[in-house]
């Protein structure tokens, strides 16, 4: 009777613990399944990254490390690398039939014998896309356009961008390629830079060139919604790469980097941005967040 009774005793032991295992195993699948929902976003962007700005913690990924064409995103670094060098901002500069683009044979309103200052060429290069500034900017680079992009290669190398290269400081070709996790650093170093903070998110401006006031407007319509809390941003696109964008921001009292590329449709990135948005203040993200 009593080696029955400590059978019996074994037995209510091990039903205790294969109960516990049973409702374990109940709350994470119950988890798992409430975090894929929270992270069902349908986006349009191949390649998708939200990060906390703070932290560097991801929050929301798609094929993040996917290395592609990222167009005019290249800007960033050329602005970058020109800030780095001390060059005078005040310097007028002309533009001349260096600055043309023969690659794609985009239009431009800075037309050749135009003269801006370094400064406006950063501002209408970063927040209009203007190709022929980003050209002028790296041509009067000390060494030249060679050497400016020689160091937007080195600066990508320092910042860690392991999957990062640059042809030429437009982003007009190809061959300029980056992944969302390389350009999140991207986005991070850039903000370090109040120049460029600045310029990517003024929603307008009017340049004086030949005699002609130009007024130039931010290629993301988003900086001119208040209800968008953007601290940097800047848009991106040739046929190779869709439709790219990438921002720091606050959204759901966070500070966020996001970055969107390959997206097709000429608004599929701001409804993707939209629908991130959405997300992030939803209550779904909330209990994927706590």
């Amino acid at each position: 009777m009593q080696q029955e009774r400590r059978l019996h005793s074994l037995e209510k032991i091990v039903v205790a613990v294969a109960l516990v295992a049973v409702l374990f195993l109940a709350v994470g699948f119950a988890q798992a399944q409430e975090g894929a929902r929270a992270r069902r976003v349908f986006l349009r962007s191949s390649s998708v990254l939200v990060q906390d700005a703070k932290s560097g913690k991801t929050i929301l990924a798609k094929n993040a490390d996917a290395v592609l064409p990222i167009a005019s995103i290249s800007k960033l670094m050329t602005a970058m690398i020109v800030l780095d060098k001390g060059l005078d901002l005040s310097q007028p500069i002309e533009i001349t039939d260096a600055d043309i683009d023969t690659l794609k044979g985009t239009h431009s309103r800075l037309r050749v014998g135009s003269v801006l200052t370094r400064d406006q060429l950063l501002l209408v290069a970063l927040m209009a896309s203007e190709n022929r500034a980003a050209a002028a900017l790296c041509r009067t680079y000390p060494g030249g356009t060679p050497a400016c992009v020689a160091a937007m290669n080195a600066k990508a190398r320092a910042l860690g961008m392991t999957d990062t290269h640059f042809e030429d400081p437009t982003g007009l070709t190809p061959h300029n390629v980056s992944s969302a996790e390389d350009l999140a650093k991207l986005v991070k170093a850039a903000y370090q830079y109040p120049v460029i903070r600045r310029d990517t998110t003024s929603e307008s401006a009017y340049v004086n060139t030949r005699g002609r006031m130009i007024e130039y407007h931010n290629t993301n319509g988003l900086v001119r919604n208040p209800r968008w809390d953007i601290d940097l941003s800047k848009t991106g696109f040739i046929n190779e790469a869709g439709r790219c964008l990438v921002m720091r921001l606050r959204v759901a009292s966070k500070d966020l980097i996001v970055v969107l590329l390959d997206s097709w449709g000429r608004y599929s990135r701001i409804g993707d941005a939209n629908r991130i948005r959405k997300w992030l203040e939803s209550s779904a993200f909330e209990r994927h967040r706590g």
